[in-house]
């Protein structure tokens, strides 16, 4: 029988792929051809992906059908993973299960303790992420226990909080985008996950280029290269433009030296250096909340951000310059006493949140001595701040070198 072209093709993208084992990623997929951009890298048939169209077709499929009111989309996902692996040997995906994490490192999974070494906004929101991971499993719960006819064993403890807290991060960290239609079994959550065998394997970097998406035509979820990759180099992807932050509460790695990374200011560290006693105090923060400039100020690799600038400018402004506030926020110059206040007190800042961090560095060694338990998320909390310092490093050079300037 005669193999068509479209088949062909697409094995031979897959034959150029091997998996190994690197010391810094873990599981990769290396090239034995080298790659130019516009070079397909894989093409993973529909039928290999697991989607909510995979979870009904399975046995618990019909408990989802009949449980009311609906669940969503995501548990719907997390129950399939934990049935299949609990399911061990008999499970027909037992082989994508023996290649996923048997442990994650998102925040949810961190311990109170070094989560408290993690800076804000990130604290925040990995306290967040766990709050929401809880509620998910006790809304669940009974649900959870409607499938106890599929289980010899009790269902609480196949469905422990454990093992949806493993669930859930295997979908947060590994699924890809793939929209599907809204079915009536499913709350109104959108269903937009799909988990994808073998392509997983591809780790991020910030430095490569790539485009993904799934080929109505061919039904295969595709993914091409816009960079070069020499032949038996490791084939990366990149997950987005994400700083540093974002990767270790989305995916629980950080990239050393990322260009997307940046330090982040908060609104209390902002007001450490202005007085009380400011009369225009309380209109300038107004002003600076109504217009979404407190948040997501940045210190980068190329110094302190327009935001940041812009915000300090403002809270800067003496009693008669007050007026000015809006020429401000557009980016205008108001006075050269302005400017220079600003400077000083970005620089100020940035040398508080140096010391700041090096104090946290501190306390991750003494740590990373006293608890081995926690050496591995200590190294990952290590190395996301270790990012910071060089960052505020490069700022507070930044800084200098413009105030030498204006001086």
């Amino acid at each position: 029988m005669k193999k068509s072209k479209g088949r062909t093709a697409r094995k031979r993208r897959r034959k150029h792929l091997q998996s190994f084992t690197d010391g810094d990623t873990g599981r990769g997929l290396m090239t034995t051809k080298a790659l130019q951009a516009g070079d397909l890298i894989i093409s993973l048939p529909e039928k290999c992906l697991v989607t909510t169209g995979t979870v009904l077709s399975s046995c618990v499929g019909e408990y989802i059908v009949k449980w009311k009111p609906p669940v969503s989309p995501l548990i719907a996902l997390c129950t399939f993973l934990i049935v299949e692996k609990h399911a061990g040997a008999k499970s027909l995906w037992k082989p994508y299960f023996d290649v996923l994490p048997k442990t994650y490192t998102c925040p949810v999974c961190l311990e109170h303790e070094v989560v408290n070494l993690l800076p804000e906004p990130l604290r925040k929101k990995a306290q967040e992420q766990r709050a929401t991971v809880r509620e998910l499993y006790m809304s669940s719960k009974a649900f959870f226990s409607s499938l106890q006819p599929l289980f010899a064993e009790n269902t609480g403890t196949i469905f422990n909080y454990n093992a949806l807290e493993w669930a859930w991060c295997t979908i947060n960290t590994r699924t890809i985008y793939m929209k599907h239609s809204q079915r009536e079994c499913f709350s109104l959550e959108p269903d937009v996950y799909a988990l994808a065998p073998y392509l997983d394997l591809l780790n991020h970097s910030p430095n490569v280029q790539v485009k993904a998406a799934f080929n109505e035509q061919t039904r295969s979820y595709e993914i091409w290269t816009n960079s070069q990759c020499k032949k038996y180099e490791q084939v990366f992807i990149c997950y987005g433009p994400h700083d540093n932050q974002r990767l270790l509460l989305e995916y629980g790695f950080v990239a050393v030296d990322n260009p997307h990374s940046s330090v982040y200011v908060s609104s209390d560290t902002l007001l450490r250096y202005f007085p009380p006693l400011d009369k225009q105090r309380n209109a300038k923060l107004s002003i600076l909340k109504d217009h979404d400039f407190l948040e997501n100020l940045t210190f980068g690799w190329d110094g302190p951000s327009w935001r940041l600038l812009t915000a300090l400018k403002l809270l800067s402004l003496g009693a008669d310059e007050f007026a000015f506030w809006k020429r401000t926020l557009l980016g205008d110059v108001i006075s050269a006493r302005n400017e220079q206040q600003t400077l000083n007190v970005t620089a100020k800042i940035c040398h508080f949140l140096i010391k700041e961090t090096q104090h946290t560095l501190l306390q991750i060694s003494q740590l990373k001595r006293s608890k081995e338990n926690l050496k591995n998320h200590l190294a990952l909390v290590e190395a996301l701040r270790l990012e910071d310092l060089k960052i505020l490093q490069k700022s507070a050079e930044i800084l200098c070198n413009l105030n030498m300037a204006t001086t």
